[in-house]
């Protein structure tokens, strides 16, 4: 069986430590802050990139380069027979577009995995690959498995202020204002390849309703209707608010009573978009092998 190095990007919510003790590999997104390059996970913080993005420095996210891409995978190629290489959703990013062109030049080693998520639903993606793995399957096969269930995931996330998507010029600075005065918190959802708006809300519990029935929704009428935590993952995500999270997840919790709710920061690509104080609600139907 053919030796197989998994590789995701720090989008992925996986750090550089827990990706050692996984056995797999993180690739760390850059970001430039007031002109210099800093990585994720690296030389990057989350507190630190919290705190400069609070000093209002200006802030800007890219995809990692052709050369440190191909570096990665040229000293995992050393030890592996194929790379198998899980980056965040081509409809965020163009790392996935670039990657896949930079894979044509290793001779059919490398496989990039058109994923289509982001955040903890691509951590699950990167623990199925381990598993999909283990059964026996090529990294060939692993992608085509993946693909093919990439839409079977579902993130809700509740802004807690329309700040920073004015200042990216996702939104207008009218339509920022007037929601900034009605207090909205606005819900966005990724099911698939882009972060697109899905309800607003008027309060933060209304706000976590929302989700909480989202998903309600998603496992009923997309994932087969599972009433046990045995066929879905739940998962949630917030942005430097650890606190009102662990409030969210017990909340959450007693909606979907047996289900083990994991629970990370958002990636800071995401965070720069939408500032802290999100809360995020996720779900993922469990793979069948």
């Amino acid at each position: 069986m053919a030796a197989i190095a998994i590789v995701t990007d720090s989008n992925s919510g996986i750090t550089q430590k827990q990706a050692e003790e996984l056995g797999v590999f993180v690739l760390p997104m850059p970001f430039m802050i007031d002109n210099e390059t800093y990585f994720e996970d690296i030389n990057l913080t989350q507190e630190e990139f919290y705190q400069r993005l609070a000093a209002g420095a200006e802030i800007g996210t890219s995809q990692p380069s052709p050369e440190s891409v191909m570096n990665l995978w040229d000293k995992l190629l050393k030890d592996y027979d194929e790379v198998l290489h899980i980056p965040m959703s081509s409809g965020l990013s163009g790392s996935c577009e670039s990657a896949m062109m930079l894979a044509k030049e290793y001779g059919g080693r490398v496989h990039v995995v058109n994923n289509q998520r982001i955040s903890v639903t691509l951590r699950q993606s990167v623990l199925d690959a381990r598993l999909l793995m283990q059964k026996g399957m090529s990294a060939a096969q692993i992608k085509e498995f993946l693909e093919a269930d990439k839409f079977n995931s579902s993130i809700y996330i509740m802004l807690d202020t329309l700040y920073y998507l004015k200042k990216g010029g996702r939104i207008t600075p009218a339509a920022a204002a007037i929601g900034t005065m009605l207090k909205l918190k606005p819900v966005l959802t990724i099911q698939g390849e882009k972060l697109d708006a899905f309800a607003k809300a008027r309060t933060t519990n209304q706000g976590k309703s929302i989700m909480i029935n989202a998903i309600r929704n998603d496992i009923v009428n997309r994932f087969g209707g599972f009433t046990e935590e045995k066929g879905i993952w739940l998962q949630m995500a917030y942005t430097h608010n650890e606190e009102a999270a662990e409030v969210f997840r017990a909340e959450a919790a007693a909606q979907f009573p047996g289900y083990d709710i994991w629970m990370d920061p958002l990636p800071l690509s995401i965070a720069c978009h939408i500032g802290p104080g999100s809360l995020a609600l996720a779900c993922c139907k469990k793979i069948e092998v």
